[in-house]
């Protein structure tokens, strides 16, 4: 399949000078090199992102004065706001 990318031209000439000082096209060096790529992040779980990059992963030590705190608010709350 043909595709049109762009790439800075320094990373364009060393990948072409790379492919040519291995004897293989650029087509093959680039695919080659893509498909390095992506099998090196299929072995890394994806980063998720937001509070859900921490949620769980938190020491329960490091958590203790949060954990008071929301235990002090829902103490406050009346079951009867919450029919």
């Amino acid at each position: 399949m043909k595709t049109t990318v762009e790439i800075p031209d320094d990373l364009f000439r060393a990948s072409k000078a790379d492919a040519a000082l291995h004897g293989e096209s650029l087509k093959e060096f680039m695919a080659a090199a893509l498909k390095a790529y992506l099998a090196s992040r299929r072995s890394v779980a994806p980063r998720r992102r937001g509070w859900r990059s921490v949620f769980g992963q938190a020491r329960p030590e490091e958590i203790r004065e949060v954990e008071e705190i929301v235990a002090q608010e829902f103490g406050q709350v009346d079951p009867e706001d919450w029919r």
